[in-house]
């Protein structure tokens, strides 16, 4: 089976994104790069796509008038390179997923949705309302995504104990290490033809 084709979009330093070409790689996930696009200039994330030989693109948000053009133009993007599927890899923004993308873009969330989730969830701010919360489990969320913030039909979920004396830095560094593992295990089922969509079920076939 040839490799699944995938586009990257990112916001920031790109560690998920430094995760997919680590797995590339060393052969443990079988897809290629063939596009990552940034919503912002000048972010780390660009310039670990430009290491590993990867084209790159950025498209501001401010510079869209609507959530609309901004997604139209992101998957114009997609559609040029052929991506069979896109992978927001901490992309903080809304998108607006096209007829011929749905069920066809992932995203990864670092809690367990629907906990923790939506709008101005991102980054340590998840792990901080958690710590706030108090709750003794927390994780990660690998989820298709939709036209709203850590909406979508939920394709997998692990999680990690928190700890009496965690910071959000060290949660936030376990919950990592399982983001690791989950997001190109999805992508693999993915590849594979492995997911069925039920309603707001994802079932492994």
């Amino acid at each position: 089976m040839p490799p699944i084709r995938l586009a990257v979009l990112i916001s920031g330093s790109g560690t998920t994104l430094q995760n997919f070409i680590d797995r590339i790689a060393d052969g443990s996930l079988q897809a290629e790069i063939g596009l990552v696009v940034s919503s912002k200039p000048s972010v780390f994330g660009l310039e670990r796509a430009m290491l590993a030989g990867i084209p790159t693109a950025v498209i501001e948000r401010r510079q869209c008038a609507t959530v609309e053009e901004f997604s139209e133009k992101l998957f114009a993007q997609c559609r040029q390179v052929r991506a069979q599927l896109v992978c927001l890899a901490g992309f903080l923004h809304l998108i607006r997923v096209p007829e011929d993308f749905t069920h066809r873009v992932m995203n990864i969330h670092p809690a367990l949705i629907p906990a923790f989730c939506g709008k101005g969830y991102y980054g340590h701010h998840v792990h901080e309302a958690a710590l706030a919360q108090g709750v003794k489990v927390s994780g990660c969320t690998v989820h298709f995504a939709d036209n709203e913030y850590d909406h979508g039909p939920i394709i997998s979920q692990r999680t990690v104990l928190v700890l009496d004396d965690d910071t959000p830095e060290a949660l936030a560094e376990r919950v990592f290490r399982q983001e690791c593992e989950a997001y190109p295990e999805a992508i693999s089922l993915f590849a594979e033809g492995r997911l069925k969509i039920e309603g707001r079920r994802v079932r492994v076939i």
